[in-house]
């Protein structure tokens, strides 16, 4: 009997946490989606009408070097000119990671094609869960140019 309550707490805690996340998140994108009066900061060099990820990172990030990024090269390379990307170094810009919500890097936002934040990610995101999300936001009309060469924006 003592074996079940603790998995049962175990199991709530594990639901209350995940809640939390769940809620963080989506308030997070009605905050930034709310906010939007002439512009976003942090997007203006997006090109109209095509997706972007916007990427939270800082140069001790291990887990940004080692996986986030390489994440981030293959699907700049597979989709080629059908996405942005533009990466946001949180220490030299803290005023876009205080607007954004960024508690931590990695953290990636799905932009949709109209400028539209969509998705919030914290921590590594695999390229397959990013690409996944785009595809979610964007009109199915979009195709990649496969011959297009990776694009990816500094904001620093």
């Amino acid at each position: 009997m003592e074996l079940l309550n603790r998995l049962l707490i175990a199991v709530g805690i594990s639901l209350f946490g995940l809640g939390l996340y769940w809620g963080w998140s989506r308030w997070q994108l009605r905050r930034l989606n709310h906010r939007r009066t002439a512009g976003i900061p942090g997007l203006a060099t997006l090109r109209p009408d095509v997706p972007a990820i916007l990427y939270f990172t800082t140069p001790d990030c291990v887990p940004c070097r080692t996986a986030q990024r390489p994440a981030l090269g293959r699907l700049q390379a597979d989709l080629g000119e059908g996405l942005q990307i533009v990466e946001v170094d949180a220490i030299a810009r803290p005023d876009l990671a205080d607007y954004w919500g960024v508690l931590s890097v990695p953290t990636t936002f799905i932009i949709d094609s109209a400028g539209q934040p969509r998705r919030v990610n914290h921590g590594v995101t695999s390229a397959e869960k990013l690409k996944q999300q785009l595809e979610e936001v964007s009109p199915k009309s979009q195709t990649p140019d496969p011959k297009a060469q990776p694009l990816l924006g500094i904001e620093h």
